[in-house]
């Protein structure tokens, strides 16, 4: 059994290391420290590996955000995959910068990629991390700050929790989703 990580995001170069692309920086992250490579497949760019005896695919959708769903569904029935079996990495206005946090299940929250998940699966019930990127922008600036790149002054802490995150991704796979959210959550 492959336990599926999304980590959400834009494609394109001028949406690197932007707020919203941070599942998919995590991800990268992961991905090198388990020397697995990213290509290009249906819907995503996919990448396979094993940590001890935990079998992972790293999926990062080329759908854009708005259309997650599509990736998310198309390698559940892929891989045979039950929902509540993944992990889906995003980013969150609602928790302040580089705070993470687990939950099992949820709703959207005014994200477009975890609604466009929810609507596509028809339930909110899958296992995501959030990543938090704080709310710091004028009222109807939210596009631009979501889209935006991290500031210098928060850089140093964003990779910092880039790898809790990745941290967090291996505590998932091997010693399941409660011990994850008790360890990382916060």
């Amino acid at each position: 059994m492959k336990t599926l990580i999304f980590g959400l995001g834009n494609i394109g170069p001028e949406y690197n290391q932007t707020r919203h692309n941070i599942g998919f920086e995590v991800l990268d992250a992961f991905a090198q420290k388990h020397a697995s490579t990213f290509a290009l497949n249906k819907h995503a760019m996919v990448a396979e590996g094993r940590i001890k005896n935990k079998a992972f695919v790293l999926i990062k959708p080329t759908t854009f955000m708005n259309l997650s769903g599509k990736a998310v569904q198309y390698y559940l029935q892929q891989y045979k995959s039950n929902k509540e079996e993944i992990l889906v990495v995003t980013d969150d206005l609602a928790l302040d910068c580089c705070q993470l946090r687990i939950r099992l299940k949820g709703n959207h929250g005014g994200h477009n990629g975890l609604r466009n998940i929810q609507d596509t699966l028809q339930s909110g019930d899958y296992p995501r991390m959030r990543f938090g990127i704080g709310s710091q922008f004028n009222k109807h600036q939210q596009i631009d700050f979501v889209l935006g790149k991290w500031k210098a002054e928060e850089q140093a802490a964003v990779e910092v929790t880039i790898q809790k995150a990745v941290a967090a991704i291996e505590s998932f796979l091997l010693e399941g989703a409660s011990k994850a959210m008790t360890q990382f959550n916060g």
